[in-house]
């Protein structure tokens, strides 16, 4: 009996969303921030010579380099739309790239700041495709 009500009290759609209410506000400037983060965490990194200093910044910087792919997620399963991908064929081959450089391939496994470069050039791509699809 329980089972049955509980079945009878369940959603019948599942809604998704980046946050718990569908606001549609999206930006890429989410994703480059946590990006900034993580090159000034590598910059931080190669100055310092304190053991504990270093451990902590490797550590921020994985962090921040998840919270980079998940700003980026929100976007590419989100925001960007058919008509986007018909429009900007690159698009997803331009999220994978740079999801893969915020990734353990990438910002996540090394302390080479032209890695988070790389992956700043990539989101700045993104971004000006975002913004363009802003003024349709």
């Amino acid at each position: 009996m329980l089972n049955r009500l509980t079945a009878w009290l369940a959603p019948r759609t599942t809604a998704h969303a980046h946050c718990d209410l569908p606001c549609g506000v999206y930006d890429p400037a989410q994703a480059r921030l946590e990006a900034e983060s993580v090159k000034a965490c590598m910059e931080k990194y190669h100055a310092s010579d304190d053991p504990i200093f270093k451990e902590r910044a490797i550590s921020i910087k994985e962090e921040r380099s998840h919270m980079v792919k998940e700003h980026l997620w929100v976007l590419w399963t989100d925001y960007f739309k058919p008509p986007h991908f018909e429009k900007y064929p690159q698009l997803n081959q331009l999220f994978n790239e740079a999801t893969k450089l915020a990734g353990a391939g990438g910002t996540k496994g090394t302390v080479d700041v032209a890695v988070a470069d790389q992956l700043l050039g990539k989101i700045d791509e993104i971004s000006e495709i975002f913004w363009e699809t802003k003024k349709a």
